[in-house]
């Protein structure tokens, strides 16, 4: 089928091409005309403005959304429906918050512009691995764009899981179970590097991969990174978040859900983010001064007790 794709990043545009290999006509548009041109040589059409876009699309049209979450989306969607016509479908394929989709779905209805969120997981692999997606929206609606989701994702790697939001807060939940998994690979090859031993991480990933409990997608990833940088040493320990995780942890508050491992997960990235921790300031400055423990100075200095009167532990 016909499908106009917005966003031609690392997922939209590795999605195009598996769209366009599948046989589909996909019309593609970013405000970058080279990455549009990078489509049009993988075969889709290229667009060179939203108006183009829907120009070159035949009614009733289907427009898939994979821009950044927020305002980039909520632009996009306001311009869309100033050029769509009633019977029109806008897939949301980003990482939407599932309350903004729900907006969006209503703000549509009134247009006769029906709204699909489709939760995407897969990131660069996707291409040729598929991608497993989670779909919210209208039953008919989702039936009549079906053939995208089937040729996007790999067998059985696609479902139709409610109504509107379900397909967004489905993927939020699942990236909140990542936040998890991520969290105690990384704390337990960390174990592993400080112990007494001189494991070598990689040969222990490859290891697990075979048999193991603790196999998974992610360690198999786990063990290419550690393949190519042993040590992780061209790595930073920075890690960000795309909000996702902290709407799980909002949700499982709402809900009076207790998620100790998804909350920690997610406060343990705002750790690596900081240079110096003030909280742990904080704590070394009190030990020292109700226990005398000795404290590190800004030079590095190793600093003895305090003057303090000593106590506690």
């Amino acid at each position: 089928m016909q499908l106009g794709m917005i966003g031609l990043g690392k997922m939209g545009a590795n999605m195009t091409t598996r769209l366009v290999r599948g046989g589909h006509e996909v019309v593609a548009y970013d405000r970058d005309a080279a990455a549009v041109k990078r489509s049009e040589g993988d075969g889709a059409t290229g667009a060179g403005s939203l108006q183009d876009l829907v120009s070159k699309l035949k009614a009733p049209r289907a427009v898939w959304i994979m821009v950044p979450a927020g305002a980039p989306t909520d632009s996009t969607i306001n311009d869309l429906l100033n050029l769509l016509q009633p019977g029109d479908v806008i897939i949301d394929g980003g990482n939407s918050r599932w309350t903004e989709s729900k907006e969006r779905y209503a703000r549509c209805k009134p247009r006769g512009v029906s709204f699909v969120d489709a939760g995407t997981s897969g990131g660069v692999w996707g291409l040729a691995n598929g991608y497993c997606l989670m779909v919210g929206g209208d039953e008919d609606v989702v039936k009549r764009v079906e053939p995208i989701f089937l040729t996007l994702a790999p067998k059985d790697g696609y479902a139709h899981v409610g109504p509107s939001g379900a397909g967004h807060f489905s993927k939020m939940v699942h990236n909140g179970i990542e936040y998890g998994m991520l969290a105690a690979y990384g704390e337990g090859f960390e174990i592993l590097e400080k112990s007494e031993y001189a494991y070598d991480l990689h040969q222990l990933a490859a290891l697990w991969l075979h048999g193991s409990v603790v196999r998974s997608w992610l360690l198999e990833l786990a063990e290419l990174a550690l393949r190519d940088d042993p040590k992780l040493g061209n790595v930073k320990g920075w890690v960000a978040d795309s909000g996702e995780g902290r709407w799980t942890v909002q949700a499982a508050i709402d809900e009076n859900v207790p998620a100790p491992v998804i909350t920690m997960s997610l406060l343990s990235r705002f750790v690596s983010r900081q240079d110096e921790s003030f909280s742990a300031k904080v704590i070394a400055a009190l030990r020292n001064q109700f226990g005398g423990h000795a404290i590190k100075a800004e030079s590095g200095e190793i600093v003895g007790d305090s003057a303090a009167p000593k106590g506690g532990s």
